[in-house]
């Protein structure tokens, strides 16, 4: 089992996020197109496909199911991946900073290898996706950030 959180600072209300990060009829991560799974309003149960870059070049297709969801400061995605099962949260709380309103953002992945091959590679590669994994969730927080049209502060 494997943890990785990522925290922004974004020139956004939490509100203006939230609605960017459910709006499933916009491209993920600015281009990566969605495929609805189910239909009906977004909240839990709700599931999409997308298209996603592989930290070392490549296209993977991930399929994301809401697993709670609580605008708009808190949502959860399941992920079934290739060998390793993934839980990705997203908090957003608003602060402010310098007299003016921004949205804090966490995003946190958990991962459990779900197979003996998923377990040998998190043993081999640990350090390595564990960096990867950070860069993926910048930039996810960058992209989120983007389609917001807000300034991306910061992430530490």
């Amino acid at each position: 089992m494997s943890t990785v959180a990522v925290n922004g600072l974004v020139a956004a209300s939490a509100v203006d996020l939230w609605r960017v990060l459910t709006d499933l009829s916009r491209p993920r991560g600015g281009d990566r197109p969605v495929q609805l799974l189910t239909p009906g309003a977004f909240g839990p149960g709700t599931s999409w496909r997308e298209i996603r870059t592989r930290p070392g070049g490549g296209t993977v297709a991930e399929e994301f199911v809401v697993l709670a969801a609580e605008p708009p400061r808190r949502l959860v995605l399941g992920s079934p991946g290739d060998g390793v099962d993934y839980r990705i949260t997203w908090t957003l709380r608003d602060v402010h900073r310098r007299g003016r309103r921004h949205a804090s953002v966490t995003v946190t992945v958990w991962a459990q290898p779900a197979a003996t091959t998923g377990r040998a590679l998190a043993l081999l590669l640990g350090g390595l996706a564990v960096r990867a994994a950070e860069k993926v969730l910048r930039q996810d927080i960058a992209a989120l950030a983007a389609a917001a049209g807000a300034r991306h502060a910061e992430v530490a």
